[in-house]
């Protein structure tokens, strides 16, 4: 029986073309180098296939009616009817009512307890079923609705203030309440703070939140997440719990609760729905209170193409050439929260293997690639970039990836490792990629040394991308266009990709915002970049002192494509805002 229904999923997915030749070849060997396994799962695991058009695959082929519901307006007491914890168990969900007919969305069809307690519930309420079969994202969608994070916070705060003998609602303004040592330590270590802690951190991975900001603002303790690079008010808190809630983070990342008056460091580790998810927890003391910033760090359980990060047309295949070279180096260059880290996690991911040894030197680890020696840098116990690089070299590695070159030692270091036959992967803190050489040179690295290891060097700001379903074309001023237009006339026709060629008429898109997006009009986020390839010319021009002008000079003759550039690209293919790439590179 499984292995019909896997053949005809197959079928299916070959005749629709929803998976290119080498995507299909390895679903297919996968099922056949084990026969136990069901093709749903191997799709989840491998993210390669839109969940809704999977769904709709099932859907047809099982016989149930299939329903999205990430647009669906839903009636909270209509969800209320199946408790959470239930709705989870059973990864099911009632989403609307009409009369006595309740209308049940399933993950699964097959789950026949699912069913069975689906039928309980509509008999106790004397109604009947109409099954519809939903994706997993429109489950998690629904559920996130029922899980509402203020519903949630306000419940379990309204414990907490009896506790502490409060009584004020949630949302008033609240006057400062100075609590003696004995109630303090009580409502650390009670269950109600423990428990908005969770809350917190299980919604900013539901949200895809990069960072959870706890701060005091005007008498108010104000938790927001970043989500694709904007900040968002999540939640506001009274004050008075605002201590008892840095305490309890500090307890989850081993800090010293009683230390307030100096920044702190740490890291917690949790499981959001199987899956494992560190946070890298800081602590900055203020006036009066501390603020705690944790960064979300998730690794990726699909390992994204270069396609998927941002890089397209013949830079692609350059790209995958180099990080396959022997030795040289390689350097990605932007600000911090730039995706740097992100980008080189994908280099060695596209390059691990049993056959090479690769080690990393990171501060911190943000991202676990299995099979390759991760390291973390720590200075106070003299374990720097440079002290832990000279060790490196004596492990015989192939590969080397150092966090960041911050010093002339680390540099120093980094370039006689890729002269010696290793490939170094680094990252550097510059505005664009051109500028990372006369960095390099002030770090007292020889112009010869560097033309002779320089691979490449790329530059990346990221940008929100637009929301696929509410994305729709539109006209801006003419001013912008003709700004546009020129600067992409200037361009080769080897630095175009995607659907837009060179002399195409130009297009814009936006997102006008939907219950997708959170009306925003984005969802995601992807790389402009700028990417240096050192051939022969390049590399003389870095030995003979690095004269910028006959360096960009070299540059334009080739019609290079600068990181705004290469962002245009992007606006005109229907990835990206106008307004997005101009904030990014500056240029409003």
């Amino acid at each position: 029986m499984k292995s019909d229904y896997n053949s005809k999923v197959l079928q299916v997915i070959k005749e629709k073309k929803l998976l290119d030749n080498d995507n299909f070849d390895y679903i297919v060997k996968k099922i056949k180098d084990d026969k136990s396994l069901n093709i749903d799962g191997v799709i989840k695991n491998t993210h390669i296939i839109d969940p809704e058009e999977y769904a709709q695959i099932k859907s047809d082929i099982i016989g149930i009616p299939y329903k999205n519901l990430i647009d669906e307006e839903i009636d909270k007491k209509v969800l209320k009817l199946l408790p959470v914890n239930l709705s989870k168990n059973y990864k099911m969900v009632i989403f609307k009512r009409i009369g006595n007919i309740l209308n049940v969305g399933l993950v699964d069809p097959g789950d026949f307890s699912a069913i069975e307690a689906a039928e309980f519930l509509a008999h106790k309420n004397n109604c009947t079923i109409k099954y519809y079969l939903i994706s997993e994202d429109s489950f998690n969608h629904v559920l996130g609705k029922a899980e509402d994070i203020v519903q949630e916070v306000g419940e379990v705060l309204d414990y907490a203030k009896e506790k502490l003998g409060k009584s004020e609602p949630i949302d008033t303004e609240i006057e400062e309440v100075k609590m003696d040592g004995g109630n303090f330590d009580e409502i650390i270590k009670s269950a109600p703070v423990s428990r908005i802690v969770s809350v917190v951190l299980k919604h900013a991975v539901d949200g895809r939140a990069s960072d959870v900001h706890i701060e005091p603002v005007n008498k108010k303790s104000v938790i927001r997440f970043r989500i694709d690079g904007k900040l968002h008010n999540s939640i506001i808190l009274p004050l008075y719990i605002h201590n008892a809630l840095i305490a309890r983070v500090k307890v989850m990342a081993s800090m010293k609760i009683d230390e307030t008056r100096v920044p702190q460091d740490g890291r917690i580790r949790i499981k959001v729905k199987g899956e494992r998810i560190d946070f890298r927890v800081s602590t900055l003391p203020l006036v009066d209170y501390e603020k705690v910033v944790m960064r979300v760090l998730s690794t990726p359980k699909k390992v994204p193409s270069l396609d998927e990060l941002g890089f397209g047309g013949q830079l692609k295949g350059e790209i995958e050439k180099n990080i396959k070279k022997p030795n040289g180096m390689i350097l990605v260059t932007g600000p911090t929260g730039s995706g740097k880290s992100f980008t080189l996690f994908t280099f060695l991911n596209k390059i691990n293997s049993e056959s090479i040894n690769i080690s990393t030197l990171e501060d911190p680890v943000e991202y676990n690639i299995e099979g390759v020696n991760q390291s973390q840098v720590r200075p106070e116990a003299n374990f720097t970039f440079a002290s832990g690089l000279r060790s490196l070299l004596r492990q015989d590695p192939d590969v080397l990836m150092v966090g960041e070159i911050r010093d002339s030692e680390t540099a120093e270091l980094a370039v006689h490792a890729a002269l010696t036959g290793h490939l170094v992967l680094s990252t550097l803190h510059t505005n664009d990629a051109i500028g990372a050489v006369p960095r390099l040179i002030d770090m007292k690295v020889e112009p010869f040394l560097l033309s002779s290891t320089l691979n490449m060097i790329l530059a990346q700001r990221l940008v929100r991308k637009i929301c696929n379903n509410c994305k729709e074309e539109f006209d801006p001023p003419a001013n912008l266009k003709e700004r546009v237009k020129k600067s992409i006339d200037e361009l080769s026709e080897a630095a175009f990709y995607g659907k837009v060629k060179k002399g195409d008429k130009i297009k814009f898109y936006h997102g006008k915002g939907c219950s997708r997006c959170g009306g925003t009009g984005y969802k995601g986020r992807t790389a402009i970049t700028e990417t240096l390839i050192f051939d022969r010319k390049l590399k003389d021009i870095v030995a003979n002192g690095t004269n910028m002008k006959d360096f960009q000079e070299e540059l334009d003759s080739r019609g290079y494509a600068n990181m705004m550039q290469d962002g245009l690209i992007k606006v005109l293919n229907g990835i990206t805002t106008l307004e997005e790439v101009l904030i990014a590179t500056k240029q409003t």
